[in-house]
């Protein structure tokens, strides 16, 4: 933890130097929550009676609640007490843990699974207060420490819920979740200052209408949306299809060995926790082409797979560092844009990320279905691509 505390950006005077560690805990616990059912779907399935092809409505309707999320709770962060709205999110985000882990039926567990996407959204509340603690030269540094800790969450979460079922079942993950969510809960209610001013005083319906109007009239957020959209399509298509060729032969490896490639992804992407310092440095438009391009070179090493496994990790290793790098630089140019925003910018810009998550799920099932494995890494490279093209040609228009 001390190691943690001086890595840890500063913060403006007034508020502890621990905030945004914990605000990064915080990320990485609440961010977890949406990823903990994908291991456990054939369990939850064999608990519930629920046919294997329905199964999947677990997963679809966390991400239906995590987007509504996006859309209606995250704007509220400049409209309200921030501090009441992260320790409400927070609280009751554990009430939906429990509620998970002890529903005695179908119904209950898919209406807890609609309420705790709906309330992750936390994750993008804090991450726009971060960018509004920090001094403005330390904002790139600050986003990039507290984006480490939602990196943490989504690459360690598959390990972390194999594990924990493995030794006491599928609903002691979620009983364990919702105590470490009141932890979480307490720690910020103790530690967030209660004097931050709210930083709008619009109407809820005017703020609503506006997202979209500063995402049209903003070539910055335009930009970094769309290469949001396309990184996080390469992502996903990664991340989902890779379990398909793993759990089968001549690897058949478990769930639980499959999400240690998120313990060695996790290295890369905390590694360009960097990037916003690089940003606060006025590197943004360097930083997004080198990774980019990395991005696309790391489907070589992939592609590889089943010939060669270490191939394979090192390029989980490099696509996590590219896709981090330039997720952090994207919000950090983002919040620079319009303070007063900050909340409803990373509501909208989160939206094209879980478009792009989307996209890159179905196009990874679909293209293992029909080409194998090296379909899979055409339509991740084809992503990637894409993305260091629009970089490409909107550096050169812009000049």
């Amino acid at each position: 933890m001390d190691a943690l505390k001086m890595n840890a950006p500063e913060v403006r005077a007034g508020f502890s130097r621990w905030l945004l560690p914990v605000f990064a805990m915080t990320c990485g616990a609440s961010v977890a929550n949406i990823y903990y059912a994908q291991p456990l779907l054939d369990a939850i399935a064999s608990t519930f009676a629920i046919n294997p092809a329905a199964v999947g409505l677990v997963v679809t309707l966390t991400q239906i609640g995590y987007a509504a999320g996006l859309i209606f709770i995250v704007p509220l962060g400049d409209l309200v007490d921030r501090r009441r709205l992260v320790i409400a999110q927070t609280l009751l985000a554990a009430f939906a843990l429990a509620a998970i882990g002890s529903a005695p039926n179908a119904m209950v567990l898919f209406s807890a699974m609609v309420g705790l996407g709906l309330l992750a959204v936390v994750v993008q509340v804090l991450v726009a207060l971060s960018a509004s603690l920090a001094p403005p030269q330390e904002r790139g540094r600050a986003v990039g420490f507290v984006t480490s800790g939602v990196v943490v969450g989504i690459l360690a979460a598959r390990f972390v819920a194999g594990m924990l079922a493995d030794m006491g079942g599928w609903r002691t993950v979620y009983f364990a979740s919702a105590c470490l969510m009141l932890l979480m809960g307490f720690l910020l209610a103790h530690m967030l200052p209660r004097d931050m001013p709210i930083a709008s005083a619009e109407r809820y319906g005017a703020v609503l209408k506006s997202i979209p109007r500063l995402f049209l009239s903003d070539p910055v957020l335009r930009l970094r949306s769309g290469l949001a959209f396309l990184i996080f399509a390469s992502f996903s298509t990664l991340w989902t299809g890779m379990v398909l060729p793993l759990g089968a032969e001549p690897f058949a490896l478990s769930h639980t060995a499959i999400g240690l490639f998120g313990l060695a992804g996790l290295a890369g992407a905390l590694a360009a926790g960097s990037a916003g310092r690089w940003a606060d440095r006025g590197l943004a438009g360097w930083t997004t082409g080198l990774s980019l391009a990395l991005l696309s070179l790391s489907w070589l090493p992939i592609g590889l797979l089943p010939a060669s496994l270490v191939a394979f990790t090192l390029g989980v290793v490099l696509l996590d560092f590219a896709v981090q790098a330039v997720h952090v630089t994207n919000q950090s140019l983002i919040f620079a844009r319009l303070p007063e925003a900050r909340s409803r910018l990373v509501g909208g810009y989160m939206v094209f990320y879980s478009a792009g998550s989307a996209l890159g799920a179905i196009t990874s099932t679909a293209s293992y279905a029909h080409f194998g494995w090296s379909g899979v890494s055409l339509a991740g490279a084809a992503f990637s691509g894409a993305a260091f093209l629009l970089w490409a040609f909107t550096r050169r228009w812009a000049r």
